[in-house]
């Protein structure tokens, strides 16, 4: 099974950056505007890619929706944004500014109903349970926040209530560039077989992809090493094959 690739834009200000384990006080500016990283992704063959606003993260509303429409209307990208969707509002704004799908993390902690009537809403091809952990308790609100729930557990409520699409992050490795927590990403998928997961968080270079994709992984997140040149967008093409 091949991997899927979804690169990842995260955003403050209008403007591409990354943090480190999740840390908005390490953060990294990088001088690129969103849309010309998409159009050079889109170049190198991906089709797919992650949107983060991390300013809505922070402020627990959609904030960065400009970049994200510029995105969606200049590429023909499959975007999924998160970061901040708290309420019916936020999500219609996502989805007029061409999002395909969005990402619920911290909502599907605080607000369940809401985000099971999401669920319902748009349907699982639409909506993603965001699944962020650091020793595997689930951290929300831009991971600023640690809850008491038990990561495994938390997945395995939302499958129930149909659920197929999971992004997980292992907030210890995010932007570490040390490898991602393969170990984790194969104890969920021995649970749940059939889920979409998409594992993010301490991919270093393309050897750490091989690495999900001799796993099992169905799909994989990454930003920094890209940004840092450890992926090329030679080896994005050579995965595209």
């Amino acid at each position: 099974m091949k991997i899927e690739l979804i690169p990842a834009i995260d955003i403050i200000d209008g403007k591409c950056v990354r943090l480190s384990q999740g840390d908005y006080g390490r953060k990294k500016e990088y001088n690129e505007h969103p849309l010309e990283i998409a159009k050079r992704l889109e170049g190198a063959g991906i089709r797919r890619l992650h949107v983060v606003d991390l300013d809505g993260a922070a402020s627990s509303h959609i904030v960065n929706y400009r970049s994200l429409e510029e995105i969606t209307s200049h590429t023909s990208l499959i975007v999924d944004f998160g970061g901040g969707l708290k309420t019916d509002d936020d999500l219609r704004i996502a989805f007029e500014c061409g999002a395909s799908m969005i990402t619920g993390g911290s909502i599907a902690v605080k607000d369940q109903e809401t985000f099971c009537r999401w669920l319902q809403t748009y349907g699982t091809e639409r909506i993603i349970l965001g699944a962020d952990a650091k020793d595997k308790k689930v951290a929300v609100s831009g991971w600023k926040e640690n809850s008491d729930l038990e990561l495994l557990p938390f997945i395995s409520a939302y499958v129930e209530k149909g659920i197929s699409k999971v992004i997980c992050t292992d907030i210890s490795k995010d932007g570490m560039l040390q490898g991602p927590a393969v170990e984790l990403y194969q104890e969920i998928l021995e649970q749940h077989p059939t889920l979409h997961l998409i594992a993010s968080g301490g991919v270093g270079n393309a050897d750490d992809i091989r690495r999900l994709q001799d796993a099992g992984v169905p799909a994989v997140i990454f930003g920094k090493a890209m940004y840092e040149g450890h992926i090329t967008l030679e080896e994005l093409e050579m995965f595209n094959v």
